[in-house]
Protein backbone atom coordinates (compact mmCIF):
# COMPACT_ATOMS: atom_id res chain seq x y z
CA UNK A 1 0.00 0.00 0.00
CA UNK A 2 1.67 3.56 -0.80
CA UNK A 3 2.54 5.49 1.98
CA UNK A 4 0.16 8.60 2.05
CA UNK A 5 2.05 12.18 2.76
CA UNK A 6 0.57 15.25 4.24
CA UNK A 7 -0.16 18.17 1.82
CA UNK A 8 1.25 21.24 3.31
CA UNK A 9 -1.23 23.62 3.22
CA UNK A 10 -0.78 27.28 1.84
CA UNK A 11 0.39 29.40 4.21
CA UNK A 12 -1.82 32.15 5.71
CA UNK A 13 -1.36 35.74 6.83
CA UNK A 14 -1.00 35.61 10.86
CA UNK A 15 -4.00 37.69 11.92
CA UNK A 16 -1.61 39.52 13.71
CA UNK A 17 0.57 40.52 10.89
CA UNK A 18 -2.94 42.30 9.25
CA UNK A 19 -3.82 43.83 12.20
CA UNK A 20 -0.67 45.39 12.87
CA UNK A 21 -0.51 46.40 9.14
CA UNK A 22 -3.69 47.82 9.50
CA UNK A 23 -3.10 49.71 12.46
CA UNK A 24 0.02 51.24 11.26
CA UNK A 25 -1.50 52.79 8.37
CA UNK A 26 -4.35 53.98 10.35
CA UNK A 27 -2.54 55.69 12.97
CA UNK A 28 0.34 56.83 10.88
CA UNK A 29 -2.29 58.96 9.01
CA UNK A 30 -3.92 60.19 11.85
CA UNK A 31 -0.53 61.54 12.98
CA UNK A 32 0.17 63.17 9.82
CA UNK A 33 -3.41 64.42 9.91
CA UNK A 34 -2.71 66.23 13.05
CA UNK A 35 0.88 67.39 11.91
CA UNK A 36 -1.11 69.45 8.65
CA UNK A 37 -3.26 70.63 11.08
CA UNK A 38 -1.39 72.17 14.33
CA UNK A 39 0.32 73.88 11.08
CA UNK A 40 -2.60 75.11 9.14
CA UNK A 41 -4.30 76.01 12.58
CA UNK A 42 -1.93 77.87 13.80
CA UNK A 43 -3.19 81.99 14.34
CA UNK A 44 -6.53 80.67 12.35
CA UNK A 45 -8.14 80.25 15.35
CA UNK A 46 -10.45 83.46 16.68
CA UNK A 47 -13.06 81.48 18.65
CA UNK A 48 -17.00 82.21 17.71
CA UNK A 49 -15.10 85.30 15.05
CA UNK A 50 -13.01 82.48 12.98
CA UNK A 51 -12.98 83.24 9.49
CA UNK A 52 -12.52 80.27 6.92
CA UNK A 53 -10.46 82.23 4.82
CA UNK A 54 -10.74 80.88 1.13
CA UNK A 55 -12.51 77.56 -0.19
CA UNK A 56 -9.22 75.85 -1.01
CA UNK A 57 -7.53 77.13 1.94
CA UNK A 58 -10.48 75.55 4.25
CA UNK A 59 -11.13 72.23 1.99
CA UNK A 60 -7.20 71.64 2.66
CA UNK A 61 -7.31 72.31 6.45
CA UNK A 62 -10.56 70.28 7.06
CA UNK A 63 -9.33 67.69 4.79
CA UNK A 64 -6.42 66.98 7.40
CA UNK A 65 -9.01 67.86 10.39
CA UNK A 66 -11.23 64.83 9.26
CA UNK A 67 -7.97 62.67 8.68
CA UNK A 68 -6.69 63.58 12.38
CA UNK A 69 -10.14 63.85 14.52
CA UNK A 70 -11.99 60.65 12.23
CA UNK A 71 -9.45 58.34 11.16
CA UNK A 72 -8.55 57.15 15.00
CA UNK A 73 -12.38 56.36 15.75
CA UNK A 74 -12.53 54.36 12.41
CA UNK A 75 -9.55 52.11 13.25
CA UNK A 76 -11.95 49.37 14.44
CA UNK A 77 -13.75 49.41 11.29
CA UNK A 78 -10.64 49.62 9.18
CA UNK A 79 -9.36 45.97 11.27
CA UNK A 80 -12.50 44.48 10.56
CA UNK A 81 -12.49 45.39 6.81
CA UNK A 82 -8.99 44.10 6.05
CA UNK A 83 -9.97 40.69 7.93
CA UNK A 84 -12.98 40.74 5.67
CA UNK A 85 -10.74 41.36 2.89
CA UNK A 86 -8.25 38.98 3.58
CA UNK A 87 -5.19 41.74 3.27
CA UNK A 88 -5.00 45.40 2.97
CA UNK A 89 -4.98 45.97 -0.47
CA UNK A 90 -8.63 47.30 -0.66
CA UNK A 91 -7.91 49.38 2.41
CA UNK A 92 -7.18 52.80 0.14
CA UNK A 93 -10.19 52.56 -1.40
CA UNK A 94 -12.17 51.88 1.67
CA UNK A 95 -10.49 54.61 3.52
CA UNK A 96 -10.27 57.40 1.16
CA UNK A 97 -14.03 56.87 0.45
CA UNK A 98 -14.69 57.25 4.17
CA UNK A 99 -12.52 60.08 4.25
CA UNK A 100 -14.47 61.37 0.88
CA UNK A 101 -17.92 61.90 2.78
CA UNK A 102 -16.62 64.26 5.44
CA UNK A 103 -14.96 65.98 2.50
CA UNK A 104 -17.99 66.64 1.53
CA UNK A 105 -19.36 67.54 4.64
CA UNK A 106 -17.02 70.50 4.64
CA UNK A 107 -17.73 71.10 0.93
CA UNK A 108 -21.63 71.71 2.26
CA UNK A 109 -20.50 73.27 5.96
CA UNK A 110 -18.70 76.34 4.14
CA UNK A 111 -21.27 78.40 2.50
CA UNK A 112 -23.35 77.66 5.65
CA UNK A 113 -20.79 78.90 7.77
CA UNK A 114 -20.62 82.53 9.36
CA UNK A 115 -18.06 84.01 11.89
CA UNK A 116 -21.22 84.17 14.70
CA UNK A 117 -21.78 85.79 18.36
CA UNK A 118 -21.94 83.62 21.55
CA UNK A 119 -25.92 83.90 21.38
CA UNK A 120 -26.05 81.34 18.48
CA UNK A 121 -22.78 79.58 19.40
CA UNK A 122 -24.48 78.54 22.74
CA UNK A 123 -27.87 77.84 20.93
CA UNK A 124 -25.89 75.75 18.66
CA UNK A 125 -24.33 73.71 21.20
CA UNK A 126 -27.43 73.76 23.16
CA UNK A 127 -29.14 71.86 19.93
CA UNK A 128 -25.77 69.77 19.77
CA UNK A 129 -26.20 68.51 23.03
CA UNK A 130 -30.15 68.19 23.09
CA UNK A 131 -29.38 65.83 19.36
CA UNK A 132 -27.31 63.37 21.43
CA UNK A 133 -30.44 62.16 23.61
CA UNK A 134 -32.65 61.56 19.99
CA UNK A 135 -33.36 58.43 18.49
CA UNK A 136 -32.02 59.26 15.85
CA UNK A 137 -28.29 59.96 17.18
CA UNK A 138 -28.06 56.09 18.87
CA UNK A 139 -29.41 54.62 15.91
CA UNK A 140 -26.45 56.13 13.36
CA UNK A 141 -24.31 55.46 16.49
CA UNK A 142 -25.23 52.17 16.25
CA UNK A 143 -24.81 51.38 12.71
CA UNK A 144 -21.32 53.37 12.64
CA UNK A 145 -19.81 50.34 15.15
CA UNK A 146 -21.70 47.05 13.81
CA UNK A 147 -21.51 48.04 9.71
CA UNK A 148 -18.28 47.95 8.15
CA UNK A 149 -19.22 47.64 4.48
CA UNK A 150 -18.42 50.57 1.67
CA UNK A 151 -15.94 53.55 3.06
CA UNK A 152 -19.19 55.41 1.97
CA UNK A 153 -21.63 53.39 4.04
CA UNK A 154 -19.43 53.94 7.17
CA UNK A 155 -18.84 57.46 6.38
CA UNK A 156 -22.68 58.35 6.26
CA UNK A 157 -23.44 56.23 9.18
CA UNK A 158 -20.56 58.01 11.31
CA UNK A 159 -21.44 61.42 10.11
CA UNK A 160 -24.69 61.07 11.36
CA UNK A 161 -23.11 60.17 14.98
CA UNK A 162 -21.18 62.60 14.80
CA UNK A 163 -22.80 65.50 13.34
CA UNK A 164 -23.93 67.43 16.73
CA UNK A 165 -20.40 67.27 18.12
CA UNK A 166 -19.17 69.20 14.65
CA UNK A 167 -21.61 71.54 14.95
CA UNK A 168 -20.29 71.81 18.60
CA UNK A 169 -16.58 72.53 16.97
CA UNK A 170 -18.08 74.62 14.99
CA UNK A 171 -19.60 76.95 16.99
CA UNK A 172 -17.09 77.21 19.63
CA UNK A 173 -13.94 77.62 17.61
CA UNK A 174 -13.62 75.20 14.24
CA UNK A 175 -9.77 75.63 14.05
CA UNK A 176 -9.46 75.66 17.65
CA UNK A 177 -6.95 72.84 18.16
CA UNK A 178 -8.32 72.55 22.39
CA UNK A 179 -11.90 71.76 21.37
CA UNK A 180 -10.66 69.63 17.94
CA UNK A 181 -8.67 67.25 20.25
CA UNK A 182 -11.47 67.05 23.15
CA UNK A 183 -13.85 66.46 20.56
CA UNK A 184 -11.85 63.72 19.00
CA UNK A 185 -11.65 61.83 22.50
CA UNK A 186 -15.24 62.09 23.02
CA UNK A 187 -15.73 60.48 19.02
CA UNK A 188 -13.02 57.65 19.95
CA UNK A 189 -14.61 56.91 23.13
CA UNK A 190 -18.14 56.58 21.15
CA UNK A 191 -17.03 54.45 18.49
CA UNK A 192 -14.80 52.29 20.43
CA UNK A 193 -17.03 51.52 23.16
CA UNK A 194 -21.17 50.38 23.74
CA UNK A 195 -23.50 52.56 24.41
CA UNK A 196 -24.14 52.99 27.95
CA UNK A 197 -27.13 55.59 29.00
CA UNK A 198 -26.00 56.63 32.06
CA UNK A 199 -22.78 57.50 30.43
CA UNK A 200 -24.34 58.81 27.01
CA UNK A 201 -26.61 60.95 29.06
CA UNK A 202 -23.90 62.65 31.21
CA UNK A 203 -22.88 63.25 28.15
CA UNK A 204 -25.44 65.15 26.19
CA UNK A 205 -26.05 66.97 29.30
CA UNK A 206 -22.55 68.40 30.39
CA UNK A 207 -23.03 69.22 25.91
CA UNK A 208 -26.04 71.57 26.99
CA UNK A 209 -24.46 73.00 30.09
CA UNK A 210 -21.99 73.72 28.09
CA UNK A 211 -24.01 76.09 25.87
CA UNK A 212 -26.13 77.72 28.20
CA UNK A 213 -22.61 78.74 30.05
CA UNK A 214 -21.67 80.22 26.52
CA UNK A 215 -24.69 82.05 26.55
CA UNK A 216 -25.03 83.04 30.27
CA UNK A 217 -21.11 83.74 31.09
CA UNK A 218 -19.10 83.75 27.79
CA UNK A 219 -15.88 85.20 29.36
CA UNK A 220 -15.80 81.85 31.09
CA UNK A 221 -15.28 79.51 28.53
CA UNK A 222 -11.54 79.92 27.61
CA UNK A 223 -10.48 81.17 23.69
CA UNK A 224 -14.49 81.67 22.88
CA UNK A 225 -13.92 85.57 22.00
CA UNK A 226 -11.18 86.88 20.41
CA UNK A 227 -8.48 88.67 22.93
CA UNK A 228 -8.61 92.71 22.48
Amino acid sequence: MPELHAVPMAPTRPSGNLTAAASTVTFGLAAAGWVATVWRASGMDAGVATDLGSFGSFVAAWTSMTVAMMLPAATGAVLRRARADGGVRGLPVFVGSYLAVWTLVGVVAYPLYRPHGTLAAGAAVVAAGLYELTPIKRRFRSRCIERIGSGFELGWWCVGSTVGLMVTLFALGVMSLAWMSTITAVVVLQKTTPPKAAVDRTLALAIVALGVLVIAAPAAVPGLTPTM
